[in-house]
């Protein structure tokens, strides 16, 4: 076993133990070897022996205190050159295990020292069961013995893992990425017959999402090929394939071992900032993008002649498509599980199935009542072969006959100056009488008339009135087809009365049965039929009434997504991809805090009381500059974070313990994904009702952002910071509303306790403070809100460019904060143990992982930017390719 002295320290600390794995047990006949090397640069290999010193573990064992002190020996076995303590720890004390390991000091320096490390995480089976084993992977642990502040002794172990879900989330993403863009295409090809300009811009629309499909199925076959480790490492985060995969996702525990106290754990997923590397950022990042495309989006409607339909109305748009997609099946089957009731002459059957259906259709009925729906089928319908436009002539009252005249070509209609049906500029959702065509309603069941009726039965035509010369357009036509499913319903519901009534009373004796009038459409049924059959032809009309919505409200929405996407050619598709790609890495960064977090909270009443109640809070700690191109990457997160607020989940039971069936799935579509979270049946049933029944589980992402690099210091002097700003101020507008409705929900004896007495107001009250405060560098902001996040039982999330070097510096901070503020940790030896974790704990580990190099990528000059205690140890750092 080789101990380095680090850079020839006068005060040097050993910090490399032995564990002696099952493979190769240790016996008291086993030889122990220590060498001591004076290294002066360890990624170059350059050092100098010092000295050496033999022991048997057979020693070890009859030594008083289970302590040895050795002499080191100079290589001929003469001189002595030193001296060193070896200590006997058994972790069976602390842990379930009962596994010897011997820790390696200097006496000079014996109050901090890594006591072992491992790379198969087996010190304690708390951290590696199998239902963690099912979803992360590679453990690499590290074991520290720390002196507290009453000289007890405490026993801190890292364990940094990969997740398979830094794959597996972007794998499926990319299928569902894929299935909803065929789906647009074939609602876009069921749009019928268009006009010549609308059939024009629907096909270079449908090339443009066949173009999307093709390279997201080239990635996914290629994602697909990839076997061996869980994670991407930073040097591949511009790589085309990769860059729906987060950058260096890992899972870091620090688990606490202190005598007569409770073990403590505390959590953090690491992972380089979400943000489209490939694509690169010399146009900004989203945020930048998305608004600068939304500002020329309402010249691109009038150069396309479509209506401009704002991001809220494009999300309605979506929203009703996937209600009446999700619905229809749902109140069809609802129907026929009636009908099977009625056959069964169950009329505790019939009104369960009744009282699910009415719920169903009036849930549908209600996602259709908005103008949208209306506005958007005129437009369709004016945009059809055949419309005759405002400044085109018409026929005149009197006149036999209409004009046929075709829609105009794209050219002619620019060279005529000719308007789209409704006002470019105009928000479809509020129509007034000035941007709607004036359209003449020859319904006798309308109510009022636009127009007299001539006695031959035809309606005179105005001048400048917008009409389909082969059709009337009914604008009243959607009202009736859409009431007439509430009136279907309400049809049911009287007959299922009428059959209750006619059902005997069951006490022993009949009851004469009370004659009540039904609505017209039911007076001639026959009481005496069978219940199926009066029934059915009830039900059958229900089914064909909302059918004949669904086509109608899904070709009126489709029409509003076609103009959407073509008045955002080629940018918006640009955009969505890049949206995608980002989207993509938060979402699996996400998934796997959460799952990390469910896991270590399974027995903790509650947290689960709190995850069903209100949901998680999810803390994204972001330490990016304001400068050149990580200014684009921090835009990309803003949006990429933000995004996840569509994300739900779900705890289901899985179908067997095996691993692949413990594996996170994700279903839905782009406005809103659902994370199915599996768990073994033992651990299901533990769980409370709401949540085994599948109540939808929230989580509030947050993002707050401090940069501390030397980039950082030229954007707070010369340059803009106001984006940094402005995203703490608005994400601790969500913290604090969060804390607001867990404090109305959730008592406070389901979170956790802390040594640290503080309030929780008060710490958001000082944040609060903080991020209006102008103050350059103030990570303070950064560590409130990870303290608060972990007092709000959150997930927390901890970034950079790469999840490497600067988020290392963080970590470990953080880690050591805790150890002094919640387990008494000497402050004496706060900085031993901070140097002590940044050399040769799990942070190295995740640069030697990334790029086969054990140093942080800084330099000296760099690091004369970085706020102190963000500085690694002497001999770290260097200039390396990350």
């Amino acid at each position: 076993m080789e101990l380095p002295n680090m850079l020839g320290s006068r005060d040097p600390l050993f910090l490399t133990g032995v564990t002696f794995p099952p493979e190769y047990p240790a016996s008291p006949e086993t030889l122990v070897k220590l060498t001591v090397y004076d290294v002066r640069d360890k990624a170059r290999d350059n050092s100098s022996f010092l000295g050496s010193a033999t022991f048997s573990v057979s020693d070890l064992l009859r030594s008083k205190d289970d302590q040895l002190t050795l002499n080191l020996r100079s290589s001929d076995g003469v001189l002595a050159v030193g001296t060193v303590l070896v200590s006997r720890v058994n972790m069976g004390e602390m842990e379930e295990g009962d596994m010897d390991h011997i820790t390696a000091d200097v006496q000079q320096a014996q109050k901090c020292t890594l006591v072992c490390e491992s790379s198969q995480g087996t010190l304690n089976d708390k951290d590696n069961s199998p239902l963690t084993g099912a979803v992360f992977k590679n453990p690499v642990c590290k074991v520290y013995k720390f002196q507290t502040v009453d000289s007890k002794w405490m026993l801190v172990r890292e364990q940094m893992e990969e997740c398979t879900l830094s794959f597996s989330i972007p794998r499926q993403l990319l299928h569902l990425y894929i299935q909803e863009d065929m789906r647009r295409i074939q609602e876009l090809r069921d749009l019928g017959e268009l006009s010549p300009h609308w059939d024009n811009l629907r096909k270079e629309v449908i090339g443009r999402y066949g173009q999307v499909i093709a390279a997201y199925q080239e990635t996914l076959a290629e994602l697909n090929k990839i076997t061996g480790p869980s994670f991407k490492p930073s040097c591949s985060k511009a790589q085309r394939y990769l860059e729906f995969i987060p950058i260096n996702l890992h899972t870091q525990r620090m688990r606490v071992m202190c005598p007569r106290q409770t073990d403590a754990f505390y959590d953090v997923i690491t992972v380089g900032a979400p943000a489209a590397h490939f694509q690169g950022f010399k146009g900004g990042g989203l945020q930048r993008l998305l608004s600068r495309h939304e500002a020329e989006k309402k010249s691109f409607s009038t150069a396309y002649q479509c209506i401009y339909y704002s991001p809220e109305h494009t999300a309605k748009a979506q929203e009703v498509l996937h209600s009446v997609g999700h619905l229809q099946p749902l109140i069809s089957g609802l129907a026929d599980q009636l009908l099977q009731a009625a056959q069964q002459h169950s009329m505790a059957g019939l009104r369960e199935a009744l009282k699910t259906l009415a719920g169903k259709t009036e849930q549908f009925v209600h996602a259709l009542k908005d103008e949208l729906v209306k506005s958007a089928l005129l437009a369709l319908h004016a945009a059809q072969p055949g419309y005759v436009t405002k400044n085109q002539n018409q026929t005149l009252p009197g006149h036999q006959g209409h004009s046929h005249q075709d829609h105009p070509s794209p050219s002619q209609r620019g060279q005529q100056g000719q308007s789209p049906p409704q006002n470019p500029g105009h928000s479809p959702g509020q129509p007034s009488a000035t941007d709607s065509p004036v359209v003449v309603c020859n319904n006798v069941d309308g109510g009022s008339q636009t127009a007299p009726i001539r006695e031959d039965g035809q309606t005179p035509l105005k001048r400048q009135d917008s009409i389909p010369c082969h059709k009337e357009y009914d604008e009243e036509e959607w009202d009736r087809v859409w009431a007439d499913v509430a009136k279907s319903l309400n049809c049911v519901i009287a007959m299922v009365d009428k059959l209750q009534e006619q059902e005997p009373i069951n006490n022993n004796q009949e009851q004469p049965i009370p004659k009540q009038v039904l609505a017209d459409v039911i007076t001639s049924h026959n009481p005496e039929g069978d219940w199926r059959e009066q029934l059915c032809p009830l039900v059958v009309r229900l089914k064909e009434c909302v059918a004949e919505v669904v086509v109608r409200a899904r070709r009126a929405m489709t029409f509003v997504l076609l103009q959407e996407a073509a008045c955002s050619i080629p940018q918006g598709l640009f955009l969505k991809q890049r949206r995608d790609v980002v989207f993509s890495q938060a979402l699996a960064a996400l998934a796997c805090g959460f799952v990390m977090r469910l896991y270590a909270g399974m027995e903790d009443k509650g947290f689960l009381r709190q995850l069903h109640l209100v949901g998680l809070v999810a803390q994204f700690e972001s330490l990016l500059s304001t400068y050149s191109e990580e200014i684009g990457m921090l835009e990309d997160m803003e949006v990429g974070i933000s995004d996840l607020h569509r994300v739900a989940f779900k705890i289901t039971q899985a179908k067997t313990d095996d691993p692949c069936d413990l594996q996170p799935v994700v279903i839905g579509r782009r406005d809103h994904y659902t994370v199915e979270v599996p768990l073994p049946r033992l651990a299901f049933q533990t769980l409370p009702h709401e949540i085994k029944e599948g109540k939808a589980l929230q989580v509030y992402p947050v993002l707050f952002n401090v940069g501390i690099n030397e980039q950082q210091t030229i954007a707070d002097r010369f340059g803009d910071i106001s984006l940094q700003e402005r995203i703490n101020q608005r994400n601790f507008e969500i913290l604090d509303s969060y804390y607001k409705s867990l404090s109305d929900k959730v008592p406070s004896e389901c979170l956790p306790c802390f040594q640290t007495q503080t309030d929780l107001k008060d710490l958001l009250g000082t944040l609060g403070q903080n991020v209006v405060t102008k103050k350059r560098k103030n990570v303070e902001i950064l560590w409130l809100a990870g303290t608060i996040c972990r007092r709000l039982n959150g997930i927390r999330f901890t970034s950079c460019k790469s999840a490497k070097d600067r988020t290392s510096m963080s970590v470990t901070l953080e880690q050591c904060a805790l150890l002094r503020d919640e387990h008494q940790l000497n402050k004496d030896y706060f900085t031993r143990a901070l140097d002590c974790m940044r050399r040769e704990g799990c942070r190295i580990e995740n640069v030697q992982k990334n790029i086969k190099c054990r140093k942080y990528a800084f330099n000296m000059l760099q690091l004369m930017a970085f706020p102190k205690i963000y500085r690694p140890p002497e001999g770290t750092y260097g200039k390396v390719d990350s």
